[in-house]
C-alpha cells in the first residue's frame, strides 16, 4: 500500500466551486481507511415537513470557496476527520499553492450530462471516471446508514441494501460505469459504442438523484464561516484561475479573516466533532502536486473550445518544456508512430500560438504538409492550444526527483513520471534518438520507474532511488533539446 498522504481537490456542483481535502486509502492498526476534510453535525429537522424528524447526525464534507480559504482553516483547526492522519501535521503547515489542485483533482459535477453526450474519447472518459469514482468515495465515506440502523434486525449482510445512497450504488454498480477503468478502448467499436449509449442513460436516469444524495453531505459553509453566496461560479473560478496562476498565496479580500480562528480567543467558535472516515478498497495519492510551467494564459474554456478542431483534424498542439524554454509545435500519429511539425527528426517550437499559427499558415515544407487534413489547419483561425494532457513538462520532474532525494521520498508518486515519458518517448521515436530509447527500456533505472508507474501508479518514488532516475532523466532532456528547434 502506499504511504498516508492528502491531495487537495475541487468540487464543481450547481454552478459553484468548493476546495476540500481527500485522503486517499491508508492503513491503520490493519484496517484501511479514506477520509475527507469533513465532521459529523445535526442536520435540523425540516420545517415544512409534516412529520419531521429529530436532528440525527451527519457526516458533512467541508467545502471551501478558494485554495486561501481552505488553507487558512487547516492551520488552526484541528476537530475534523482529518486531524489523526498521519501526515495532517505537514498538510497544516501547507499555503494555498500547495492546497490548489491539479487538472487530474478538479471535478465538475455539474458537467457529467455533457460529457456523456459527447462521442467518446479518451479525455471524455478519464474525466467521466475520474468524477464517478471520487463520487463513490465521497459516499463511502459519508454513509452511516449502518451504524444507525444495525438494531433493525438486518444482520447488515446485504450492502446494497442498507445504504443512504442508492443512486450512487446503482450508478457505480452499472458494468458500463466499471468499463470506465478499462480507458477508450472498452467504448470503441459497436460493442464500445453501444456501451457508452447504456452508460448515458443510466447517467440520465440516475444523476439528478446521485446529486441530490450527495448534496445534503456536502457543507456549503466553510465549516459555518461563510455563506453560499462567497463560493465563486464555474465560470468565475475557471477565469480567475487562467488570470492570476502566481497570486495563490496573496488573499484578494478579506474572507481568510474570517475564516481564521484565534486560538487565544475564547469567543472563537467551536468546531464540530469528526466523524466521515470510511473503509476504503483502494490506493492513495502524494501530497506534491506537480505544477504546470506552461507559458501559456489560456482560459479552460478556449482550450476546450479549440480542441474542438483539432480533433476533428486530427493533429493536436503540444507544448514542450525544456531548460532552454518552453514551446508549442504540433503531433499527429501515421501507422501509431508519431510525427512532428518538423524537418529531419528535428521538431520546430514556437513561443505562442499566434506564431505557431502564423508558420502554419506558410508554405514552408515540413513533415506534415503531407496529412490529409493539413489544408484544414493552414486555413483555420482557431489557435493552436494545447490540452493539459498534451503538456509535457521536463524541467519540472527534474526538480520533484532533486526534491526526493533530498528526502521527500513518499509524497511523490510514481504517475508523475507517466505524461513527460509519454511526450518523451513520442519526441524520440520521430527524432530517432537511441539513447533515449535505451534510458527506458524495462531493465534500466528509469525504465523500471516508469513500468512500476503503469502497474501501480500511485506508489510513492523512494529517496534511495531518486537519484539514480535524476541523473537518466537528466540525459533524457539532455538529448530531447537537441532535437528541439525554437522558431519565432
Amino acid at each position: 500500500m502506499s504511504r498516508p498522504s492528502i491531495v487537495p481537490i475541487a468540487l464543481t456542483l450547481d454552478d459553484r466551486t468548493g476546495y476540500t481535502l481527500w485522503a486517499p486509502p491508508w492503513e491503520e492498526d490493519g484496517e484501511e481507511w479514506q477520509a475527507f476534510l469533513g465532521s459529523t453535525v445535526d442536520v435540523p429537522a425540516d420545517v415544512d415537513d409534516d412529520d419531521p424528524e429529530a436532528p440525527r447526525p451527519t457526516a458533512v464534507v467541508h467545502l471551501f470557496p478558494s485554495p486561501a480559504a481552505l488553507a487558512a482553516f487547516c492551520r488552526v483547526n484541528t476537530d475534523h476527520d482529518l486531524s489523526d492522519h498521519p501526515v495532517w501535521p505537514v498538510v497544516a503547515e501547507l499555503g494555498a499553492a500547495d492546497l490548489t489542485p491539479d487538472e487530474e483533482h478538479r471535478f465538475d459535477l455539474d458537467g457529467v450530462y455533457d460529457v456523456v453526450a459527447e462521442n467518446p474519447d479518451r479525455w471524455a472518459v478519464d474525466e467521466l471516471a475520474a468524477t464517478l469514482d471520487i463520487v463513490g468515495r465521497l459516499a463511502e465515506c459519508c454513509d452511516t446508514t449502518d451504524d444507525e440502523d444495525g438494531d433493525d434486525g438486518d444482520d447488515g449482510d446485504d450492502g446494497d441494501d442498507d445504504t443512504a445512497f442508492e443512486a450512487v450504488a446503482e450508478l457505480v454498480s452499472r458494468p458500463e460505469t466499471a468499463a470506465l477503468r478499462l480507458g477508450i478502448e472498452a467504448f470503441l467499436g459497436r460493442d464500445g459504442e453501444e456501451s457508452w449509449v447504456r452508460l448515458g442513460t443510466a447517467v440520465d436516469e440516475l444523476w439528478e438523484d446521485v446529486l441530490e444524495e450527495l448534496d445534503d453531505h456536502l457543507d456549503w459553509t466553510g465549516a459555518g464561516n461563510v455563506s453560499v453566496e462567497v463560493y465563486p461560479s464555474a465560470a468565475e473560478e475557471a477565469e480567475a484561475r487562467a488570470a492570476q496562476p502566481d497570486d495563490l498565496d496573496e488573499p484578494d479580500d478579506d474572507l481568510d479573516d474570517d475564516l481564521v480562528d484565534d486560538p487565544d480567543d475564547e469567543d472563537s467558535p467551536a468546531r464540530p466533532t469528526a466523524g466521515s472516515t470510511a473503509p476504503a478498497p483502494a490506493a492513495g495519492a502524494g501530497i506534491r502536486t506537480i505544477r504546470s510551467s506552461s507559458r501559456l494564459n489560456a482560459s479552460p474554456a478556449a482550450v476546450a473550445a479549440a480542441q474542438e478542431f483539432w480533433e476533428v483534424v486530427g493533429i493536436l498542439p503540444v507544448e514542450i518544456v525544456v531548460p532552454d524554454g518552453a514551446g508549442l509545435t504540433l503531433r499527429c500519429y501515421v501507422e501509431d508512430r508519431a510525427r512532428f511539425l518538423g524537418r529531419d527528426g528535428q521538431v520546430f517550437v514556437f513561443p505562442t500560438p499566434v506564431e505557431l499559427a502564423r508558420f502554419c499558415a506558410g508554405d514552408e515544407t515540413h513533415d506534415l504538409t503531407e496529412i490529409a487534413s493539413w489544408p484544414e489547419v493552414a486555413d483555420t483561425d482557431t489557435l493552436p492550444l494545447p490540452a493539459d494532457q498534451d503538456r509535457y513538462d521536463l524541467v519540472e520532474i527534474s526538480e520533484v526527483l532533486a526534491e526526493v532525494a533530498a528526502g521527500a521520498g513518499g509524497l511523490v508518486e510514481h504517475r508523475a513520471l507517466l505524461q513527460p515519458v509519454e511526450g518523451v518517448l513520442d519526441l524520440a521515436e520521430y527524432a530517432d534518438l537511441p539513447r533515449v530509447q535505451q534510458q527506458l527500456i524495462p531493465t534500466a533505472p528509469l525504465g523500471r520507474a516508469v513500468a512500476r508507474a503503469e502497474n501501480d501508479p500511485r506508489a510513492p518514488l523512494a529517496a534511495e532511488e531518486a537519484p539514480a532516475l535524476a541523473a537518466a532523466w537528466d540525459q533524457v532532456v539532455e538529448d530531447i533539446s537537441t532535437a528541439l528547434v525554437f522558431r519565432d
